[in-house]
């Protein structure tokens, strides 16, 4: 590729996770479901004719084995990137909503109407896991210039590069959509990223 090309990337949010429903879980290691498998294979089936050179991930499993599935076509090997992973929400991961509500009522008040300024207890702020998150990403970025590839995180991840990527403000990333099994595509150009497709 000549100088003038664009770097290429790839924004997929993983499939269905067990145990999903009803359940806060940013760390807490969950498999993808059978759905989340089928989900997998139509976004690897949709990229599998893309120019694609490596393919990046979080090193939770629900992202990691649909990252595996994305790949295949490619005949890539997954490269982990552990700074890619969903915010830690400290004492309330594992715990359904119902429960964060009763136990946490004022973390819970303060996710729901200031999500951005939550810090949640014995885990992560926004501020930190923003700080994680686009400093790898920026990484990514750099490493493969004029390149395409893959990065298969969550949808918090994915929402913080979308708002980055369009300037929005930390507070309104979370009015951007991010399905299971999501495609996002950003091309990055020496003046700037153009966002092509979100929430595909």
């Amino acid at each position: 590729m000549n100088m003038y090309e664009p770097t290429t990337v790839w924004l997929i949010r993983h499939g269905i996770p067990i145990d999903s429903d009803g359940r806060c879980y940013g760390r807490r290691n969950v498999a993808l479901s059978a759905e989340g498998i089928v989900q997998a294979k139509e976004v690897a089936k949709h990229l599998g004719g893309e120019p694609i050179s490596h393919v990046y991930s979080s090193g939770l499993s629900r992202a990691l084995d649909t990252a595996r599935i994305v790949a295949e076509p490619h005949r890539l090997h997954v490269e982990t990137v552990d700074a890619l992973a969903e915010i830690h929400f400290g004492d309330l991961e594992g715990l359904r909503y119902e429960d964060i509500r009763q136990k946490y009522p004022e973390c819970f008040e303060s996710w729901i109407t200031r999500p951005a300024e939550t810090q949640f207890p014995n885990g992560e702020s926004f501020t930190q896991m923003s700080g994680r998150v686009l400093g790898a990403f920026d990484v990514l970025v750099s490493r493969h210039r004029n390149q395409s590839i893959a990065v298969v995180a969550h949808s918090g991840v994915i929402r913080l590069v979308l708002g980055k990527a369009l300037s929005i403000p930390d507070n309104q990333i979370f009015r951007l959509a991010q399905r299971y099994g999501a495609i996002n595509r950003i091309r990055y150009f020496e003046d700037g990223p153009i966002v092509e497709l979100m929430n595909g």
